[in-house]
């Protein structure tokens, strides 16, 4: 293993990475000290999947377990009347960017011999520690609010992952988790560092779309903050490298019903959070706020608060132009649109909207937007 270990940001002591953790001694959330970067040279040309990029990764395992997540689409649109390109992260094993995630995270893990994992999501973080565990031959588990509705755990189901209703809140199933974390190890997605350098790899990966070169401002729909994360990890090395001159301005997108970190940026008062269309993001309490908005203040980006009827129209309109998104994943192109409208992003500026999930994942909500029974 190259010289990194685990780390806490807010205290910096570290811990050797050769021993597998999830948190600190005090459960507090950890990330990894500072990586050098890799040049373009080291980019793996023949390798069509995201271990294109496994020279940035902490460690090489022995054994990957791929099945050619990453090497998204980044197509050139028109959006609000200006330029943009979308990248289309729902071109994934399991519909959504948190494949990128799940590959690294349970590769590395299984390399450090855990061979059953734990989560608690209902959503796309479940589904991509369902498919990943699935196709490295480990045994998974996924607790889920027992209000759940029961199509959003058919996936993990078919994928073989066990499932555990848990009686109340999306709060009172994470505590569940962690009551649970001391038989099966506990690989959240929200916890994780590994999960967060799978993300980086967007980072690297739009530096390759692009020429090898940073765009001017990401755009990216914000719950916990691991896009936002792992983009500014991803860049920041790259920075680190010499390979770009500067970090492009990240900009994280929320909604009103439940945006507390855009609400801590943009110095609003706190708000109950309330039912959203976009309810991946629907993240009351983020684990690392802290470090979420201090990407967005060293990139010199932003957060945008979105109303329903403005995520709405984004889904609609995205649709409408062949793309069919998550409404939680469409409030990036409706933050677009107000950033451009606000005079904070210029037409001319490469800008890069991050579309996360599939729209068949929300089958339900497209069709009570279009008035359609099911």
């Amino acid at each position: 293993m190259q010289d990194i270990a685990y780390l806490d940001p807010r205290s910096g002591q570290t811990w050797p990475l050769s021993e597998p953790r999830w948190c600190g001694p005090e459960g507090q959330p950890l990330l990894l000290t500072d990586m050098p970067g890799i040049e373009r040279g080291q980019v793996v040309a023949a390798e069509r999947s995201l271990w294109r990029y496994a020279a940035a990764l902490p460690f090489q395992p022995v054994a990957r377990i791929s099945l050619g997540e990453g090497c998204t689409p980044l197509v050139q649109a028109e959006w609000s009347g200006a330029p943009v390109r979308f990248k289309c992260e729902w071109f994934m094993p399991s519909g959504s960017f948190k494949d990128r995630g799940a590959s690294v995270m349970l590769s590395l893990l299984r390399d450090q011999g855990i061979k059953a994992v734990l989560e608690d999501s209902s959503g796309n973080g479940g589904a991509a520690i369902a498919t990943y565990a699935a196709a490295g031959g480990m045994r998974a588990k996924i607790m889920v609010p027992a209000s759940t509705s029961p199509a959003k755990t058919v996936q993990s189901r078919s994928l073989g992952a066990e499932i555990e209703l848990v009686p109340g809140s999306r709060q009172d199933c994470a505590d569940a988790a962690l009551a649970q974390s001391n038989r099966i190890f506990y690989a959240s997605h929200n916890w994780h560092p590994f999960f967060l350098h799978g993300t980086k790899t967007l980072a690297y990966e739009l530096w390759e779309d692009l020429g090898f070169r940073a765009p001017d401002n990401i755009i990216v729909p914000c719950g916990a903050g691991s896009n936002v994360l792992g983009c500014g990890i991803g860049f920041a090395e790259l920075l680190r490298a010499g390979q770009i001159r500067r970090l492009p301005r990240i900009f994280a997108a929320q909604p009103e019903n439940c945006g507390p970190i855009a609400r801590e940026w943009l110095g609003e008062d706190d708000a109950d959070p309330m039912p959203t269309i976009a309810e991946g993001t629907a993240i009351a309490q983020p684990l690392r706020m802290a470090e979420v908005l201090q990407v967005l203040r060293a990139s010199n980006g932003g957060a945008v608060l979105l109303s329903e009827s403005e995520i709405i129209r984004a889904t609609r309109g995205l649709a409408q132009r062949g793309f069919y998104v998550e409404p939680t994943c469409a409030q990036a192109a409706a933050a677009f649109g107000r950033l451009l409208e606000d005079g904070q992003i210029r037409r001319e500026e490469t800008t890069v909207v991050v579309l996360t999930g599939s729209g068949l994942k929300s089958t339900q909500r497209h069709a009570e937007l279009a008035g359609v029974a099911l």
